[in-house]
């Protein structure tokens, strides 16, 4: 709501065209037969609170039974849309994901601890969460996808972030007994 607001979750969507794109691929899912649960569209500055009847204002959007041949499955929307898509088992769900260009984010809710492992360990995503929804932005995670959804070769926070403005130095010392020994020119071992 009210980004002056502490309190709020959400703000408006950036940009009016932002605004557009996203409307466009609510329409897109609808024309395509996924099932519209709720319906964001409708959503506007009145009920946001007072001081905010301009903006862009985007409700949550929730769509159901959207299969991977939808623009809504296939492309990054960015914007408050959540895409259900379902599967008959585990090994559907982790090649269904992993066939995907994009890599940002995917959750799995279960209550099966060895399945959330499997999903966890499989799957080939940037972000997983496990019973939530994405498990970011939280500056101590790393924040982006893999394949096609990173941009640039490092992500934004954590210690990827801390990398980026680090430069490395690795220093080997060895210190002999006695100098008198002479010097020694083989590799240091582990012993």
């Amino acid at each position: 709501l009210d980004g002056e607001n502490l309190a709020a979750e959400m703000g408006p969507i950036v940009t009016r065209a932002a605004h557009e794109r996203i409307s466009g691929y609510i329409e897109q899912g609808v024309k395509e037969g996924a099932q519209l649960l709720v319906d964001g569209r409708g959503f506007d500055g009145k009920q946001a609170g007072p001081g905010c009847a301009d903006g862009f204002w985007m409700g949550g959007t929730l769509f159901d039974h959207v299969t991977p041949d939808m623009r809504i499955y296939k492309e990054e929307i960015f914007g408050p849309v959540l895409s259900c898509v379902r599967v008959h088992d585990l090994k559907e769900a982790v090649a269904l994901i992993n066939a995907h260009e994009f890599g940002n984010g995917v959750s799995c809710f279960t209550r099966d601890g060895n399945v959330a492992r499997e999903f966890a360990r499989r799957i080939q995503v940037g972000m997983v969460g496990i019973n939530v929804p994405i498990p970011v932005p939280m500056a101590w995670h790393g924040f982006g996808g893999w394949k096609r959804s990173l941009f640039g070769d490092m992500h934004a926070y954590g210690e990827e972030g801390v990398r980026f403005y680090t430069k490395q130095k690795s220093v080997m010392q060895r210190w002999p007994e006695s100098i008198a020994k002479g010097a020694e020119f083989a590799m240091p071992t582990a012993k």
